[in-house]
């Protein structure tokens, strides 16, 4: 679903990524991996477009994309949930969850009832204020929002970061749902080790804007993962 080669982004003078090479399969939970400020959700800003990439190359869903702007990004079928949630705060539930109709045609405007199985509490709280709601409640909230655009990736950047653990185990079973439908690759940065590796196909660990690490789960041993990110 998304391959990409050699990509490089800096934030003015400075190089943050530096030959990045990462692949994310459909049907797969690609888990990235690394201590703070090594460059991870900085890949994820450059996939969505959020931030545009210095170089390398990117294919997504078998098309060879230029640098593009994250609203055409998320119009082919790339769904972003960023760190820090960024859910509307004025907004209710059912407002946010409606901006996700952007990417979409008319006639798909409506929210679907999967989003509330999942995530049962978005039905209950449909009418109350984004920013009213507890850190986990906005996280699936944020997460729903993506799943309204019916993404081919899902970018995930540390869902569990602040979240109580009934919820980071729902979030763990909807991401587990997701791969398991066979249609959607998933990219997921945690850095709640046990959870990403427990979730992981294939597991890449980056290290000063590289990548240190990169395999299938099954050929990467648990020590030998936690000695390298301890380094």
């Amino acid at each position: 679903m998304l391959h990409i080669e050699n990509l490089t982004l800096h934030y003015g003078q400075s190089q943050i990524l530096n030959g990045v090479n990462i692949a994310a399969e459909a049907g797969q939970v690609c888990c990235l991996m690394g201590t703070n400020g090594v460059g991870k959700t900085s890949l994820l800003k450059a996939i969505a477009g959020t931030h545009p990439r210095s170089g390398g190359s990117m294919t997504f869903a078998g098309e060879a994309l230029p640098v593009l702007p994250a609203h055409k990004l998320a119009q082919k079928g790339i769904g972003y949930v960023p760190q820090g949630r960024e859910i509307f705060p004025l907004m209710t539930v059912q407002e946010n969850l409606e901006t996700g109709f952007a990417c979409l045609p008319k006639s798909e405007h409506r929210v679907p009832d999967e989003i509330f199985e999942l995530f049962p509490v978005l039905k209950e709280m449909k009418n109350r204020r984004g920013g009213d709601l507890s850190g986990g409640q906005q996280q699936q909230l944020a997460i729903g929002r993506a799943l309204i655009m019916k993404p081919k990736l899902l970018l995930l950047d540390e869902p569990t970061e602040g979240i109580q653990p009934n919820i980071i185990q729902q979030i763990g079973r909807v991401i587990a749902y997701l791969r398991d439908q066979g249609g959607m690759a998933i990219l997921l940065v945690e850095q709640y080790f046990d959870f990403g590796y427990d979730l992981a196909d294939s597991i890449y660990v980056m290290k000063r804007g590289r990548m240190e690490v990169s395999g299938a789960k099954r050929n990467l041993a648990k020590p030998d993962l936690m000695k390298v990110l301890s380094v």
